[in-house]
């Protein structure tokens, strides 16, 4: 097995794997197939909402897309694998990315934005992010960035492919501090895409109050609990670092994970559609101002 720690990594608490949460099939937008991870009622996910994966290699799971629609209360970060996604908003922002890219959404007040899909050579492979905002912040206006492929960081791990794609946030590689491109935007948020070769293991230290939760998207992931398979989220317990491992296999089969770790809101959650607040009388004023047209005003 190959290993990648740190020495204070090494000696820090590793966090426990608390448990499994499954993820399910689903459909948004205009009948788009996802498979989706949600935590809208748990302040174990907190800062995060929601975990929605694309995957497809039929056109017609993904290409009606997402038209145009709005949002209040959240920002979305969306990243992909494979394929490309386009954005427009009611600012009048537009931008497309394709794989190994990432865009970044403050709904804050109020937005109105498509996401549409094209069909890259290996089919449509993504994710979208939902994440909280603080009570304070919701009412903060819209904002969008676009993240193209090679502004993201990328970090070997070991000579056999492993390595940790920076999206969001900071973290500890291998003991050295590094920060992401959307580093100051996602709201207390730090997301990476880590690829682990078979039998590899790595350890990244995390902020011991963060909640840390990691998506499995390909293949496998070896812990306490036995092996998590695809398309299963494992939330963490609390610790100094996060021990990662994927088991055994052939050569090319590798382990895909989303690693998410963020500062907990603690504040009541009300979710309705794409609206996130903190009180039933606040999406009742969302709906309202929606309907009558000032969402976004």
């Amino acid at each position: 097995m190959s290993k990648v720690t740190s020495d204070s990594a090494t000696n820090a608490s590793i966090r426990p794997a608390a448990r499994v949460v499954a993820g399910h099939p689903s459909a948004d937008g205009a009948g788009v197939k996802i498979h989706r991870v949600a935590g809208f009622q748990s302040q174990d996910f907190s800062p995060f909402l929601m975990i929605d994966e694309i995957r497809s290699e039929n056109p017609d799971d993904y290409i009606a897309g997402f038209p145009p629609h709005p949002h209040r209360g959240i920002e979305t970060l969306t990243y992909m694998l494979s394929g490309e996604f386009e954005h427009q908003d009611h600012l009048g922002n537009r931008g497309a990315i394709n794989e190994g890219g990432a865009q970044w959404m403050r709904a804050g007040r109020g937005i109105i934005h498509s996401e549409m899909p094209s069909q890259g050579e290996g089919g449509m492979h993504g994710f979208q992010l939902w994440i909280n905002m603080a009570a304070k912040d919701k009412m903060n206006k819209p904002d969008w960035r676009d993240i193209q492929p090679e502004q993201v960081r990328e970090v070997s791990l070991d000579d056999r492919g492993s390595l940790i794609r920076l999206i969001a946030g900071q973290w500890q590689v291998a003991g050295e501090p590094q920060s992401a491109p959307l580093l100051d935007a996602a709201a207390a948020a730090s997301v990476a895409d880590l690829r682990l070769a078979p039998g590899a293991e790595t350890t990244l230290e995390l902020p011991p109050e963060h909640t840390a939760l990691v998506y499995i998207y390909r293949g496998a992931l070896q812990t306490e609990r036995g092996i998590v398979n695809r398309g299963n989220l494992v939330l963490f317990g609390t610790g100094q670092s996060l021990q990662l491992r994927a088991p055994e296999g052939e050569p090319g089969e590798s382990t895909g994970l989303l690693i998410l770790h963020g500062q907990p809101l603690n504040e009541p959650v009300v979710h309705y559609g794409p609206f996130v607040m903190n009180t039933r009388e606040q999406i009742e004023q969302t709906l309202r101002d929606y309907n009558n047209g000032t969402l976004t005003d």
